[in-house]
């Protein structure tokens, strides 16, 4: 039986994810429109073994801290999934997975254009399914009005349905490109759709044969219950977030057992939280990288978006003292949740609370020597709490290099991680089983006999 390993993705942005990464003197500022940084990026990823590429995105240029966005870098970026298809080119085993809106797309483009990937990377695309909750995309997308939660769920989940089902248009042995008959596909194994739901109708079939990988992985991120829920059915990867690994494990508990109910196998999804990771041969120096980025951070920004994540804006409070007592109900979120505790412990100023959650975001974050990052990475893997983790680097390259030089090697050292890729696909690296069409030909159970 094989070991059990950590999987790896690389969360990729611009500069870094600390919010004043792009100030830093080892930053590129031009990062967001400067293609060979990506392809740099990619390529020493790669190098660390990590299972795939992630490139959030949003259809706005309007963010939480929207009161000094004059002063947040991560507002102008490249399009991700035209990136990760020019990226294909420069990689050949890294998994490349970025995020499409149910909201804003339609389903059978997006079919179209992740089995494209899959086939121009040779089995290595995954589709991010998001819903978006930011109201000012929808202002961009016409006079309709942004959805609440709910519906967006629902149609969510049946937009994901229908991709699937074209993802199976052509069986695999469909094209036979016979010179001499002039026969080029066999019509029995094209599949056309015919669906008809409460939000779409989509005739089909997908006008792009089967992709290398059956089918793109599915990826998702969402913490609330409906989240959680639309994972255990359709999810292969969670994204997620949490920065103490007592509620790691609880949510890691409650998705799969929610995966048990709807008869998938707990090994059918990969649960990756977020990982901010400072790292340098001594805690000292480790240190010294940290607060060389929280001295960058300006206070203008770090309070405007401490203010969006508690719903309560603080513009005007002294910076050098505890956050004041907030009114009630102002608590929104699990982010908000987590701030809210922060400030209770030890009673840190504002100044303080904007530089912890600049750094981090909320996500598990780490400093030290690699012996400390693997400690702390070993305890979230082996006691319940993840497949491995989503890793967010402070800043590029520096960020990338560290971790991928010195916790890769100290992860292998200890048996938790690969020392070369398992295979060619992201499925394969992943250990996710092929989709098999649901088309094929049902197994006869006494073929499983050997009959």
């Amino acid at each position: 039986m094989a070991v059990r390993q950590m999987k790896l993705g690389l969360f990729i942005r611009p500069c870094g994810h600390h919010i004043a990464s792009w100030r830093h003197p080892l930053t590129q500022a031009d990062a967001g429109v400067n293609f060979q940084h990506f392809v740099e990026m990619a390529q020493t990823a790669e190098r660390g073994l990590f299972d795939m590429l992630f490139s959030a995105d949003s259809a706005t240029v309007w963010t939480a801290a929207e009161s000094a966005i004059d002063r947040l870098h991560y507002v102008a970026w490249m399009e991700p999934y035209t990136l990760l298809s020019a990226l294909s080119g420069f990689t050949k085993n890294i998994g490349l997975v970025c995020t499409a809106s149910t909201s804003f797309e339609q389903p059978f483009s997006i079919a179209r254009k992740f089995a494209t990937l899959d086939i121009i990377s040779g089995g290595r695309a995954g589709w991010n399914v998001v819903t978006s909750g930011n109201e000012t995309e929808a202002l961009n997308f016409g006079k309709e009005p942004h959805l609440p939660k709910v519906e967006r769920y629902k149609r969510g989940r049946e937009f994901t349905d229908v991709v699937r089902a074209l993802w199976d248009s052509w069986d695999e042995d469909a094209f036979l490109r016979n010179k001499e008959t002039g026969i080029f596909s066999d019509r029995s194994k094209m599949h056309v759709l015919n669906h008809h739901g409460d939000y779409y109708h989509v005739r089909g079939p997908l006008n792009v044969a089967r992709s290398p990988q059956g089918q793109p992985v599915i990826v998702q991120a969402g913490a609330s219950d409906d989240g959680r829920q639309l994972a255990a059915e359709t999810a292969e990867v969670v994204f997620t977030a949490h920065h103490v690994v007592e509620t790691a494990r609880t949510f890691y508990a409650d998705v799969k057992a929610r995966m048990t109910s709807c008869g998938r196998s707990h090994d059918d999804l990969k649960i990756l939280p977020g990982l901010s990771v400072i790292v340098a041969p001594t805690r000292a120096e480790a240190q010294e990288k940290l607060h060389s980025l929280q001295d960058l951070l300006h206070p203008e920004l770090g309070v405007a978006l401490l203010s969006a994540r508690i719903g309560f804006d603080l513009t005007g409070y002294p910076l050098d003292e505890p956050l004041p007592e907030l009114p009630e109900n102002v608590v929104i979120s699990s982010r908000s949740d987590m701030i809210k505790s922060w400030a209770q412990e030890g009673s840190p100023t504002l100044r303080e609370l904007c530089k912890r959650f600049a750094s981090s975001r909320g996500h598990f974050s780490l400093v030290g020597t690699p012996a400390d990052v693997v400690d702390a990475m070993e305890e979230w893997f082996t006691t319940g709490a993840c497949d491995g983790f989503n890793f967010l680097p402070s800043y590029f390259p520096v960020g990338l290099n560290d971790f991928v030089d010195l916790v890769v090697p100290e992860l292998q050292r200890r048996g938790l991680f690969r020392t070369a890729y398992e295979g060619r696909t992201l499925r394969e690296n992943l250990g996710l089983p092929k989709p098999v069409s649901r088309y094929a030909a049902p197994v006869k159970a006494e073929a499983l006999d050997g009959a």
